[in-house]
């Protein structure tokens, strides 16, 4: 399969409400580069590992269908291959999502499409041999048209201006919505293969084949991540049930509706994602504390104003002088 970026529609994408207000986000948080704090750094390099965390736990909790801590999530990290009352199959999941987390973050240096496959294998992802071809050619076909552009144009490539910004946020958006396509096209059509079974059971399959149609699209999901910073798009993390939530957004649409759809769901997710990336980054606990301290100071003036507020001043009680 091949993906051509057409500019008109991802100039459409980009002049989205929502897209824009995202892109506003995404460069108040561009603008911070290149950091030449410490503290700055060490913050970038805490929210990284956070990212990671979160991300791993939402596939997790997709391959297993099990409720996934974050605590689950942060001793794997860590390095665990075992937790001490918790199921194992918890662990290998998390333990198979950080391999694939670990092998697509080699992307951005050597651009190989063969790194989504082994994510998905690393994910326990079947593919069949059609899709995985399918997703491969339309991976080299993206990166020729994407370094093209960025030839043509270095300077939309490395601008924090808003509008710049938005156009390369769209391309990634486009990008993802087709290869959306591509892994979880027919999610709808084994949508009703729960017909003639008991209300329980059919509701049981629906969650079933969700969750397999939404474990088919998670080296996608980590795929764009990558190559929205390869675009100086920072990253973004959605939840088990926002992968769930934009399956089902596009499966409600159809044909070139599902960009729009795409572009609408991920969008305020990104600009809340970026607004918080931008806050931890800036984060000093210094100023943290001096804040907190006068946020106790005002609340407990005024409780105490509260308190005396049914006490009237007395106007002929003698004025003392200090």
């Amino acid at each position: 399969m091949t993906i051509e970026l057409n500019r008109e529609a991802i100039a459409q994408v980009a002049a989205l409400p929502a897209v824009a207000r995202a892109a506003e986000a995404g460069s108040g948080l561009i603008a911070l580069w290149p950091l030449i704090e410490a503290m700055q750094m060490d913050n970038d390099a805490k929210y990284a590992e956070n990212l990671q965390v979160r991300i791993t736990r939402a596939f997790a909790r997709i391959l297993t269908g099990e409720d996934v801590t974050v605590p689950d999530a942060e001793f794997v990290y860590e390095g665990a291959d075992e937790i001490p009352g918790r199921p194992q199959n918890i662990v290998d999941a998390l333990l198979a999502a950080n391999d694939a987390y670990d092998t697509m973050t080699g992307y951005a240096e050597s651009g190989d499409a063969e790194l989504i496959i082994e994510a998905a294998n690393a994910l326990g992802i079947d593919w069949d041999s059609e899709t995985a071809e399918s997703v491969k050619e339309a991976i080299a076909a993206v990166e020729a048209q994407v370094e093209a552009d960025a030839e043509a144009d270095g300077r939309l490539a490395a601008s924090a201006e808003p509008a710049d910004v938005a156009v390369r946020f769209a391309t990634a958006l486009a990008v993802c919505d087709a290869l959306l396509g591509v892994v979880a096209g027919d999610a709808a059509d084994t949508s009703g293969s729960a017909d003639g079974v008991s209300v329980d059971d059919s509701a049981d399959a629906a969650d079933s084949v969700a969750a397999s149609a939404a474990a088919k699209v998670l080296p996608i999901l980590l795929y764009v991540n990558e190559l929205r910073e390869q675009c100086s798009v920072p990253r973004i993390c959605l939840t088990d049930k926002q992968i769930l939530d934009l399956i089902e957004a596009r499966a409600n649409t159809s044909g070139a509706d599902s960009l729009a759809a795409t572009a609408e769901f991920i969008a305020p997710l990104a600009q809340a994602e970026w607004d918080k990336h931008r806050e931890d980054v800036l984060w000093n606990p210094d100023e943290a504390k001096r804040q907190a301290k006068e946020e106790d100071e005002k609340r407990n003036k005024e409780a105490l104003a509260a308190k005396f507020a049914h006490i009237k001043d007395d106007p002929n009680k003698e004025t003392v002088e200090l």
